[in-house]
């Protein structure tokens, strides 16, 4: 043990008549826990947040969406063939995309219709995690117009809260009406198709669940007059983080007419205010440490003026204003150091018993979510951890020097 290292834990044990000068250095080394504590919980509970923003968003749609400046596309299946061939793709389904009305004989909706092909799309959306009741299966039915004598009419999947707002159980009717329609001798007319209801999914998204209708693939074709045509394909990617290189690999691939748009540029302003949000939490929140900070500065500065003499006494024997900084410096990190693991400590087991036995519950009715989410990150913890060492560190740079700019002869001169 250095011999600085010796004399700063020796300052840090005080006397009888120092008392006052230990309770600043506990109430710093609580300031800096707690401050630590404060930021590894917060923003624990705002990566949860995002994450699961996140899984819910893309529990519903793909990773990479292929389009066509013209709106639609013909010979989807050989076009997926040469999607799922680009590095990086695990799977690619075709959909299509069109706004229509609900009607039932008591209420009449609007909804976002969407087609899809149920063995392909469980490859690229995870259909079978939010289906609630009914089955995806039963989507299959006989394409036509209207459905033939003693055949049951083709199923439709509708979000939870879109099948409440239209009072529909399982196997109620509901028809489909396309404002597109056909264009007849008296101008365009809306066309209808009978749906029954066979299913309803919750992907937690409120605005999912109370939009989104399902049909099949064939049957969309049919009903949107669009044979042997689709309004895109959906891609899933191997990383999600890569699926804006892997968009423009697959557009440099397909050309034109084709384009393509990535689920973090979709939603590109929503997780940048969470990342806006999460950086100011962090700045608020080490005010925290900041002000144990300076707490530090005044118990050593108080520390060398109780200590002049000391200081005197070693600079006579030979230490030089480098070591005298030493102690000091030191000093205060200690007090960091150890405010920085109890607050560490605090944190992490604070975030684990929030994850375990997730005692705070959240209003159903006004957030997607019924608990707190934490998601600890490695790389917020460090990041956590380095600021509250180094402010305590830059807050022992001032009493150290002045401790070590004393005049051993001024302060022996009257002893």
């Amino acid at each position: 043990m250095s011999f600085e290292f010796f004399v700063s834990l020796r300052y840090l044990k005080a006397k009888r008549k120092q008392t006052f000068i230990s309770i600043i250095t506990f109430i710093s080394i609580g300031g800096v826990a707690l401050g630590v504590t404060a930021l590894i919980v917060v923003l624990a509970v705002m990566s949860g947040f995002e994450n699961d923003l996140k899984n819910k968003i893309l529990g519903l749609n793909a990773h990479v969406l292929v389009l066509s400046w013209d709106n639609q596309i013909e010979h989807y299946a050989q076009l997926a063939g040469q999607v799922e061939k680009v590095p990086g793709v695990t799977g690619a389904t075709p959909f299509i995309l069109t706004q229509v009305l609900l009607n039932t004989p008591q209420k009449v909706t609007g909804a976002v219709l969407r087609g899809l092909e149920v063995n392909s799309a469980r490859r690229v959306i995870i259909l079978d995690r939010i289906i609630r009741t009914g089955s995806w299966k039963a989507l299959e039915a006989p394409v036509g117009d209207q459905p033939d004598a003693g055949a049951s009419m083709p199923g439709i999947i509708l979000g939870q809260e879109l099948a409440k707002q239209l009072g529909l159980s399982l196997g109620d009717p509901v028809s489909v009406v396309s404002p597109l329609g056909e264009v007849s001798p008296l101008g365009r007319v809306p066309k209808t198709r009978p749906f029954r209801l066979a299913g309803t999914f919750e992907s937690g998204m409120f605005e999912y669940d109370s939009t989104i209708a399902f049909i099949s693939l064939a049957q969309a074709q049919s009903f949107l007059a669009m044979p042997g045509r689709v309004t895109g394909l959906e891609v899933k990617t191997r990383d999600i983080y890569e699926a804006d290189r892997i968009a423009i690999d697959i557009k440099t691939r397909l050309g034109f007419p084709y384009w393509t748009k990535d689920w973090m540029r979709m939603n590109k302003n929503l997780f940048s205010a969470l990342k806006l949000e999460k950086l100011v939490m962090f700045i608020i929140l080490a005010l925290i440490i900041l002000v144990a900070a300076f707490n530090i500065v005044s118990s050593l500065i108080m520390v060398v003026m109780e200590k002049t003499k000391d200081i005197a006494v070693l600079k006579s024997m030979g230490a030089t204003a480098g070591s005298i900084m030493k102690i000091f410096v030191l000093e205060g990190l200690i007090i960091g150091v150890v405010g920085t693991t109890l607050g560490l400590i605090g944190g992490v087991g604070l975030c684990e018993i929030l994850r375990k036995y997730q005692f705070i519950h959240l209003p159903s009715d006004v957030y997607y979510i019924s608990s707190l989410p934490v998601l600890m990150k490695g790389l917020d913890i460090v990041l956590i951890v380095v600021a509250a060492i180094g402010i305590t560190f830059v807050a022992t740079l001032y009493p150290a020097w002045q401790a070590s700019r004393l005049d051993p002869v001024e302060a022996l001169r009257y002893e």
